[in-house]
């Protein structure tokens, strides 16, 4: 997964937070369309200073995305400071993003530099944004509307240039229809947005991003690479990912431990990941030398057959009649096939409101 973006190309950067972007960039690992469009945002929103927010499930990389926004930007020599809002205590928002006095509350004994300073000149990264209590996000909107604020106990009012990315992989937009975020705090936030395909969606990238964990497997273990077969990648294209990339990166790092030669198998993923253990094997994964011809043939004829209910069942939103009218099959006959496959259909509304 490249990022569309080239450290070497800026002159003015030192090497080792060059270095940094190369890392960032390597790390970004992806060729689906989805992917580059928002890796095209990354390197586009880098270059200004309005919050950012980033959307995205679990494990699909929104805080290597907010490091690379910031080590692309002008700030990149000044600090990116990460902090998970879920791990603030509600009590103590105002304390840990601003710094708080000498005596400003009953163990303050002395006084304590907030994350906002930490950050000064730089990024903070806010991860999990939606988990700010409603203290916290009222001390946030503050701060964004001029960059002031006041220590907690101070009286002093600071200024600080920091450039706020967010992160969620909520719907904010659900949350603040129902008040449970501010809407007017997610104006703030939204400035920008870019938002980050599961990986169940860029399936075009597994082969990529698979050569990509093996090699930092293979680093970060015995330093022997070891590659993938077409079955193991065939298997792993079969799993939707709910963990996304970071799911991914776990199993292979796993599959590299036990894996005893050059190539990672079946065997081994599936002795890495339970997960994996219950899914079928394509037919088109098993090497045909390994089957007789009349195993081969009817192989072939299977996955023909389930490929033709996929398709049709596509077509006419999963349902099996609208399908079976337009293919020219007996709905019967249809709905044999999608049982014998296990391909997901939909039970038109109005089947359902005849069965209540």
């Amino acid at each position: 997964m490249h990022a569309n973006t080239s450290a070497s190309s800026r002159t003015d950067i030192p090497e080792s937070v060059a270095a940094d972007c190369a890392t960032l960039a390597h790390n970004l690992v992806g060729q689906s369309p989805r992917f580059r469009e928002a890796m095209e945002l990354v390197r586009l929103y880098a270059a200004w200073n309005a919050p950012l927010l980033v959307i995205g499930e679990t494990g699909t990389g929104k805080e290597l995305v907010a490091r690379a926004v910031h080590y692309l930007s002008p700030r990149r020599h000044r600090p990116f400071i990460p902090v998970n809002c879920a791990t603030l205590p509600d009590a103590l928002v105002e304390s840990e993003l601003f710094g708080h006095a000498r005596g400003a509350f009953t163990d303050a004994s002395q006084a304590r530099t907030g994350l906002v300073r930490m950050a000064e000149g730089g990024t903070l990264f806010l991860d999990e944004v939606e988990a700010l209590a409603p203290r916290g996000q009222g001390a946030l909107l503050r701060f964004l509307q001029d960059s002031s604020y006041r220590a907690l106990g101070g009286n002093q009012l600071l200024h600080a240039d920091v450039r706020i990315v967010a992160a969620s992989n909520v719907d904010l937009r659900a949350q603040a229809a129902a008040r449970t975020f501010r809407d007017d705090l997610l104006y703030r936030l939204d400035a920008f947005r870019v938002g980050l395909p599961p990986l169940r969606e860029r399936l075009d990238d597994l082969a990529l991003l698979v050569g990509h964990l093996l090699d930092k497997a293979a680093r970060a273990t015995d330093g022997r690479p070891r590659r993938i077969g077409a079955p193991g990648l065939a298997l792993l294209g079969r799993y939707d990912w709910p963990g996304n990339v970071r799911q991914l990166e776990h199993v292979l790092l796993k599959a590299h431990v036990v894996c005893q030669g050059a190539e990672l198998g079946v065997a081994e993923l599936r002795r890495s990941a339970p997960e994996l253990a219950q899914l079928d094997l394509p037919c088109a994964a098993v090497p045909l030398a390994a089957q007789g011809l009349r195993a081969a043939k009817r192989a072939a004829s299977d996955q023909a057959e389930r490929r033709f209910v996929e398709d049709w069942l596509a077509r006419t939103a999963g349902n099996i009649s609208e399908a079976a009218r337009q293919s020219g099959l007996e709905r019967a006959a249809l709905s044999r096939l999608v049982k014998k496959y296990g391909v997901k259909a939909r039970v038109p509304a109005a089947q359902v409101v005849a069965s209540r």
